[in-house]
């Protein structure tokens, strides 16, 4: 798995101020942790999307702070974004120690496709989008996914119980809770008849288009002049 490192900076800006550094594309940070004094950073925020985009909430990142000679672990906790726009707005930064366990919510990410949805009146229900684990910093996974690939018939589910992961990590949502399954899609009588009358009248379309475009019994085409 890439590495993923993060430049930063300590800020003095605080407060209102800091919209003029989002000004210059700069975003503000915040780093803390337990047993750490905590600390105002900034960093490019181009540099930070990308590793937004890349890494989540639940890649590990190292954070060389200018003036420290060596970087810091951390997971980005809380992500801040203008509710129009979706610009950055601040990042919350949160430092671990390697030898001590975290808590965690992974994302569940479904692969493949189900046979079952061959059968256009079957749908997948996703039920349980993230995964709470607790683990060491270094065996947290970034996703959990799911090959959709066995389910082949109505009923057929996952359940967090059936997840396999590394015997290292301790899942703490509850075993019997569901993840996906293959329901059935139940079409009421009028709806079918609904889609029988669109049938019909796309074919009637089609029929009329084809006998417009074909020549009247005994015309003849055009000879194309020399």
């Amino acid at each position: 798995m890439t590495e993923l490192t993060l430049k930063a900076n300590s800020r003095d800006v605080l407060g209102k101020k800091t919209r003029f550094l989002r000004g210059q594309g700069i975003t503000p940070a915040h780093l803390f942790g337990h047993g750490i004094e905590s600390l105002a950073l900034q960093c490019d925020t181009t540099e930070l999307q990308d590793i937004i985009n890349r890494g989540g909430t639940t890649r590990l990142i190292d954070v060389n702070i200018d003036g420290e000679k060596n970087p810091r672990s951390v997971f980005i906790r809380e992500i801040q974004r203008n509710g129009l726009t979706g610009k950055l707005l601040h990042v919350d930064l949160y430092q671990i120690k390697m030898t001590e366990k975290i808590t965690a919510h992974v994302p569940i990410v479904l692969t493949g496709e189900a046979p079952a949805t061959k059968d256009r009146t079957n749908i997948i229900e996703h039920s349980l989008t993230e995964l709470a684990v607790e683990c060491l910093p270094e065996k947290l996974p970034p996703r959990i996914e799911i090959d959709l690939g066995t389910l082949e018939g109505v009923g057929q589910a996952v359940h967090v119980q059936d997840l396999k992961l590394d015997p290292d990590i301790t899942v703490t949502t509850p075993g019997d809770y569901l993840v996906v399954k293959v329901g059935h899609l139940r079409i009421t009588e009028e709806e079918e008849k609904e889609e029988e009358v669109v049938a019909a009248e796309a074919e009637e379309i089609t029929e009329a288009a084809e006998e417009a475009a074909a020549p009247a019994k005994g015309e003849s085409k055009e000879e194309q002049p020399q």
